[in-house]
């Protein structure tokens, strides 16, 4: 696998998008706003591909809290590669830009139905569980630095 910091706006942007789209949104009845995408030009907006190919196999954004955190957000695998360690690695990637960058901590929104995945990855739960997007999450944390 190969992997890449995407530029916004850029042929690879629109393909976050639509993956995120048929993973998170979709199932919900949700669509993006142009607002939320436009919010986008500010973040690190990750991508994971196939070694031979442009094909995206997974994707992730990275928001900034403060100078020292940062929220991974709209995690998402295409359905095809979930459970073939894509996420993992994306993970860990994400992990070491937010490193490079001096960055010590990552923050995220974890749908219930995944925390188990989050959790053998070394975040933790803080808090008690919310709903966001009508379905139940949970707040969770890790310490990177």
């Amino acid at each position: 696998m190969k992997y890449a910091v995407i530029d916004f706006n850029s042929k690879q942007h629109q393909q976050m998008i639509d993956l995120r789209y048929e993973v998170l949104r979709k199932p919900l009845g949700l669509n993006f706003t142009a607002e939320q995408l436009a919010a986008e030009e500010y973040d690190i907006l990750l991508g994971c591909y196939h070694d031979s190919g442009d094909d995206l196999l997974g994707c992730s954004v990275l928001s900034s809290v403060d100078e020292h955190t940062l929220q991974l957000r709209q995690m998402a695998v295409a359905k095809e590669q979930q459970g073939s360690g894509v996420g993992r690695s994306l993970i860990e990637y994400a992990e070491e830009v937010a490193k490079c960058m001096g960055i010590t901590k990552i923050v995220l929104h974890a749908r219930k139905s995944v925390e188990g995945f989050y959790l053998k990855l070394g975040y933790h739960i803080v808090g008690d569980e919310f709903v966001e997007v009508s379905i139940p999450h949970y707040h969770m944390e890790k310490e990177i630095g």
